[in-house]
């Protein structure tokens, strides 16, 4: 299997940047390209009414989604890994079985943001390995491990 396209979903929290380490020891390897993956998360915002507090939730999501991507962007310049970024509106499982198709691996957490469940996976990753177009990495959080 040759692996040239990486996708590294990312929600900024602590619980992904042990997949985000090993995605990028994974592209070093392999010579692969990574794309750190920023979900807005329309399920935040949806059900909000159109005023003001949306249009501050809405930021708030760009600007941690901006975040989330600038710190891999530093870690893969660090480790010399060609990099791009993607920055995405919709439901997290659902968008990133939908780029999926575009890549040849997916490197992710098992738990995002909340990292509520030491004894199942996160629903996002679950989702994902059951509707992925390509193999999914898993990566297990230190933090996941202290809950």
């Amino acid at each position: 299997m040759s692996i040239g396209k990486i996708l590294l979903p990312t929600d900024g929290s602590v619980y992904t940047n042990p997949a985000i380490d090993k995605g990028l020891e994974l592209a070093k390897l392999s010579g692969a390209t990574v794309t750190a993956f920023y979900v807005l998360d329309q399920s935040v915002y949806s059900n909000m009414p159109m005023d003001a507090a949306i249009v501050n939730v809405y930021e708030t999501l760009e600007k941690e989604g901006r975040e989330a991507v600038a710190y891999v962007k530093k870690k893969a310049e660090d480790a010399d890994v060609p990099f791009e970024e993607k920055i995405v509106e919709g439901l997290p499982a659902s968008a990133i079985n939908e780029a999926s198709k575009d890549f040849d691996m997916i490197v992710m957490g098992t738990l995002g943001r909340t990292g509520m469940s030491k004894a199942l996976m996160g629903s996002v990753a679950e989702k994902v390995i059951e509707g992925a177009k390509c193999p999914v990495m898993v990566v297990r959080s230190d933090a996941s491990r202290k809950n």
